[in-house]
């Protein structure tokens, strides 16, 4: 009987934790209104941050095209925007 009485005890005490666990979860997690508002602020939604990105991922798919085409070991390179175009950084 005792290991009965532990047992339903044990369920009990793992049931009201999972319950508190689910009620905080539910009081924290932001409504659909405060989703939408948030994604409004991300900075992928700016087009300067944007244009900056495919900026930055052509350089570097150039770069990788231009390391894939040599025997050179590009990895001990100080500047790696030389070889892509052609000296000097872009503004």
């Amino acid at each position: 009987m005792a290991t009965v009485r532990k047992a339903v005890a044990a369920v009990a005490v793992l049931g009201a934790g999972a319950g508190v666990g689910s009620i905080l979860f539910a009081l924290v997690v932001p409504g659909e209104a405060q989703k939408q508002a948030m994604l409004q602020e991300m900075p992928e939604r700016d087009p300067r941050r944007r244009d900056e990105a495919v900026r930055i991922n052509e350089l570097v798919m150039a770069t990788l095209k231009k390391a894939a085409a040599t025997e050179e070991n590009v990895t001990w390179r100080k500047n790696w925007l030389s070889a892509v175009n052609g000296g000097g950084r872009s503004a």
